[in-house]
Parts: structure tokens; C-alpha cells; sequence
């Protein structure tokens, strides 16, 4: 039997940084990697580097990925959320520091499969005005140094993802029937006075039978 396709799957990522608060300094790390089963998925976390790999049931290929941090995290304060379409973890940092990193990577090389992740990302002097992050679907990354995962442990919902639910963070999409302009909040058509156009000819018909009629004499 032929061995499947080894694929670096596209990873995503975002941070938070902090001086004083252990728990807002931390990055976001995503690795798009669907349909791995837990009991095919190998995840290793150290302070400084991670090594992902793991089937894939539905794309026939084999997903992998190494990652060698700019800094350390700390593997006993990071949590997982294992998907059906990903792999979502929260890693923390382990130094305190105001100063977001200046990348993800120890080496600066640009790399294709790395890329921001938009929805988490916002800019360093704009993390107070920021959401507060809801970690509450995800489970810690084991304990003590750690070697991989026992996500038999894991209770994040496969078919919703573990994420919140939109509604409760108010971020529908569109606005609701509510908000829709009805036809009675419509205004009236103006006439040539420039009033409405039932008030216009209501004052024409008044003044018309006020002026009195010039009978022609024979």
C-alpha cells in the first residue's frame, strides 16, 4: 500500500502581550489540519519549539509541521482545543513583557505557510480597548514537561469546534427584521408647496373656497 502525501499545513497565528498579567500574555496558535483523529494526532510542545503530525481520514495525506519559537512558552500554562478542522492551542509566553514579539519563528526567514491570524490579531497599543478571551472550551496541554497529549481528557465539541457561540459575543451577521425600515416610517410625498402632498391639496381646496367667484356680466 502506497504511503500517503506529507503536507505542512497552513498555521495561523496571533498574540497578546502583558508585563504584569501572566494570563493576557500569551499567542494564538492555529494549525489547519481536518480530520486527524486523537489517536493518530502527535503533538509534542516544548518551551521552545513544537512538532506537530497527524492523518488526515479525509484528505489522504499525512500533515506535519516543526516550529522553533523566537522565545520560551511556558507548556504547563498552554491549553489545546482539538476540531474537527483544526487544531487550536493558546501558548504562554513564558517571559512578562509589554513588547509584542517580533515574530512567531526564531528564524526570520518568511515562511509560506505561516500567516496571521486576522480574527485574533489586534495591535499592540490596542489590547486594552481588545475582548476579553474566553478559554473556557479548551483543555491544559498536559502536565509537567510534557511529551504529548492525552486527548482522551478532551470535551471540546467536534461538531461546533468548542467556539463560542456568536450570538452570546453579539457578533451576528446582518441586521434583524427589527431594524428594516417599515412603510409606515416612510415619508409622505411632497406636493409642489413643499408639504405633504395630502396637507398641500387640502390647503388648495380651502383656499378655493374661500376667494369668491367672478360671475362675467353680460
Amino acid at each position: 500500500m502506497a504511503q500517503s502525501q506529507t503536507l505542512t499545513p497552513e498555521v495561523l497565528w496571533a498574540q497578546r502581550s502583558s508585563a504584569t498579567e501572566a494570563e493576557k500574555n500569551h499567542i494564538f496558535l492555529t494549525i489547519m489540519a481536518p480530520d486527524v483523529p486523537e489517536s493518530e494526532l502527535k503533538l509534542d510542545l516544548q518551551p521552545t519549539k513544537l512538532t506537530f503530525h497527524g492523518p488526515s481520514t479525509s484528505k489522504k495525506v499525512t500533515y506535519a509541521v516543526d516550529l522553533e519559537f523566537y522565545a520560551e512558552i511556558d507548556p504547563k500554562e498552554s491549553k489545546i482545543n482539538h476540531t474537527a478542522r483544526d487544531i487550536e492551542m493558546v501558548l504562554r509566553k513564558k517571559e512578562l513583557k509589554a513588547e509584542y514579539w517580533p515574530r512567531l519563528l526564531k528564524d526570520s526567514k518568511r515562511q509560506h505557510f505561516l500567516k496571521t491570524n486576522f480574527d485574533k490579531w489586534v495591535d499592540e497599543d490596542e489590547q486594552e480597548e481588545a475582548a476579553e478571551d474566553d478559554f473556557s472550551a479548551m483543555n491544559p496541554l498536559g502536565d509537567g514537561g510534557m511529551g504529548g497529549i492525552d486527548f482522551s481528557k478532551l470535551t471540546a465539541s467536534q461538531s461546533t469546534g468548542g467556539l463560542p457561540d456568536l450570538g452570546a459575543m453579539g457578533g451576528e451577521g446582518g441586521d434583524s427584521d427589527d431594524d428594516l425600515p417599515d412603510d409606515e416610517d416612510m415619508p409622505e410625498l411632497e406636493g409642489d408647496s413643499g408639504k405633504p402632498a395630502t396637507e398641500a391639496e387640502a390647503d388648495k381646496a380651502a383656499e378655493g373656497e374661500s376667494k369668491p367667484k367672478i360671475e362675467e356680466v353680460a
